[in-house]
């Protein structure tokens, strides 16, 4: 694992009193978002359904944090979990993280209906709920980002998750079709398209050492490396990207 240090001394990429909203950030990808997003001077509400998870992270985190217990998979928990979110956060809200999903590995064969259907409602319908809570309140202030996690998945096959990979096609394109009917409001929309990432679910499915093998680079990807671009794409240095899908993946895809 690479040095994951949060000494942004010298960032300036106008996070400070941003008011971010993160998706599944109690732990692994969305908990390292977190972090650095508050690193930088951000507010953040993390919505998760683990409840004793979403404590542990808050508390972790410190100040300026703020746990919203919510189920996205279902239109009206999603919107009422973002009204939470940003009352919590002061009443508004200037950037969306939908970062929550699940990563199940079944032969596509072996798939039944029930994994077919819990995997796209969190990785895909979640997000759909997430962006239209977002899009409703951003569109209102003229200004906003929303930035999705994606996966390369969604670009080239892996066997044993077809399913997981088609729900992250699903983000990919939901989030061109966000990012045309926002950009005349001033809300840019981007996703972020990660190689294999150095999480404790990844490492616990057994697949470390051979995914480390198949990047160029060497490694898996210290979330801190996905978290840098996905600080990019919701700060006011991006001021002209959107629709666009970003691919972090150490050299497995190279456009």
């Amino acid at each position: 694992m690479v040095d994951a240090s949060l000494d942004v001394r010298d960032a300036d990429d106008g996070l400070r009193s941003r008011s971010v909203v993160i998706t599944g950030g109690a732990r692994g990808l969305g908990f390292a978002l977190s972090r650095m997003f508050l690193s930088r001077g951000a507010h953040v509400a993390i919505i998760d359904i683990d409840e004793a998870g979403l404590d542990a992270a808050v508390a972790k985190a410190g100040a300026h944090c703020y746990g919203v217990v919510g189920d996205i998979r279902r239109r009206q928990n999603a919107h009422n979990s973002f009204a939470q979110a940003v009352a919590a956060l002061g009443g508004r809200v200037d950037v969306l993280v939908n970062n929550a999903g699940v990563y199940p590995r079944t032969p596509i064969l072996e798939i039944d209906d029930e994994a077919w259907d819990f995997t796209f409602d969190v990785n895909l319908r979640g997000m759909f709920h997430m962006s239209a809570a977002a899009a409703l309140h951003m569109r209102k202030n003229k200004a906003g980002r929303i930035v999705s996690i994606a996966s390369i998945d969604a670009l080239t096959p892996y066997a044993k998750n077809a399913h997981y990979a088609a729900a992250k096609a699903g983000v990919v394109s939901f989030t061109r079709s966000f990012a045309q009917e926002l950009a005349p409001d001033g809300v840019l929309v981007n996703s972020v398209s990660p190689g294999p990432i150095d999480t404790p679910n990844l490492r616990q499915l057994g697949i470390y050492d051979d995914l480390s093998r198949s990047v160029p680079i060497g490694r898996v990807a210290d979330p801190t490396d996905i978290a840098e671009v996905v600080c990019f794409l919701a700060g006011s240095r991006n001021r002209f990207m959107t629709g666009e899908n970003v691919v972090v993946s150490g050299g497995i895809l190279m456009a």
